[in-house]
């Protein structure tokens, strides 16, 4: 989860920007593949000068499945959520790992900001106004979602207090 602060010129009291956490780098992604490809390699080799041949191509089958499922997580992690708050509105958008984008837009003096403790899940943090309800921020962990709402709860009381109307 990355914070930018208030840029005095703009109009923007909150702005952030949440991204999906990945523990593993590129760097670790080379490695653990190598070491993948060093065991499959050799316990194949094992087991074709047995005579066991056949388990060769399972070996090579069970690396192009873990690359794969690696390249589908590094894709997932292309996700991000903006949140932006100004006087007049709070505006969220996700953007997908495609490209394609998401707007939702608030009126940030109705707006309720409601963090859901769930027992045995993850919390869920959701805003509501006039009817609409949109969760989000849902690839945070428990911690990392208490931050930011108490963060956005902060910005979204000081803009009330800061409307002249």
């Amino acid at each position: 989860m990355t914070e930018l602060s208030a840029s005095p010129q703009a109009e923007t009291s909150f702005a952030a920007i949440l991204t999906p956490h990945r523990s593993l780098g590129p760097k670790g992604f080379a490695v653990l593949m190598g070491a993948v490809c060093i065991i499959s390699f050799s316990t194949g080799l094992l087991f074709y000068l047995i005579g066991a041949w056949p388990v060769v191509g399972f070996m090579g089958l069970d690396v192009a499945l873990i690359y794969i499922a690696f390249k589908l997580n590094y894709r997932a992690a292309r996700l991000y959520e903006t949140v932006d708050l100004t006087q007049t509105a709070l505006t969220v958008t996700r953007v997908q790992p495609s490209g394609k984008a998401q707007v939702w837009s608030f009126n940030p003096y109705w707006v309720r900001l409601n963090l859901e403790d769930r027992i045995g899940r993850s919390s869920e943090l959701s805003i509501a106004s006039h009817g609409k309800r949109l969760v989000f921020a849902t690839f945070l962990t428990d911690p990392e979602r208490e931050d930011f709402a108490q963060a956005l709860s902060t910005s979204l009381s000081a803009n009330k207090a800061a409307d002249p109307a």
